[in-house]
């Protein structure tokens, strides 16, 4: 039983369906397919990187696809060559596809393939529209008193 209920929180917390609709069907879009293995790692406040081990794949052979909120890496092996006899294949020769959830104004950076490790670099851009400010509280402002010539309120 690996099912948690978010109704109370969903009483309470307004805006926050997508979320609770995520980790609710995470379990099921998740068929337990756990190839390739992969590390998600925070590389400081606003930068992460994903790291996916993809030995036997050349750049040629991935495809990195980038929606809103949503980051795609596909594999699909090329043709190997014509004529090779294997005795014993250990490598995964198989295509893939794994798909991350991104948060909000998260984008990818930059994306490399070296010794057999696919390195996905992801920021996190807030537009300074959306970035948190601080208001001043302003006092009231003092009332003054609105003076009038003696000599005419005296006529």
């Amino acid at each position: 039983m690996n099912r948690f209920d978010f109704t109370p929180y969903r009483r309470t917390m307004v805006g926050f369906d997508r979320l609770f609709d995520l980790l609710e069907n995470h379990n099921r879009l998740n068929s337990g397919d756990n190839y390739p293995p992969f590390n998600i790692e925070r590389r400081g406040d606003e930068a992460y990187r994903i790291t996916l081990a993809v030995a036997g794949f050349k750049p040629a052979d991935i495809e990195i696809t980038a929606q809103q909120n949503l980051l795609v890496v596909q594999g699909k092996k090329g043709e190997e060559a014509a004529g090779a006899q294997y005795l014993h294949v250990g490598i995964a020769q198989r295509g893939f596809e794994r798909r991350f959830e991104l948060a909000d104004y998260v984008r990818v950076d930059d994306a490399n393939l070296e010794d057999g490790l696919l390195t996905i670099d992801l920021v996190r851009e807030v537009p300074e529209a959306m970035k948190p400010k601080t208001i001043p509280v302003g006092t009231q402002k003092s009332l003054s008193v609105v003076q009038t010539d003696k000599g005419s309120a005296a006529a």
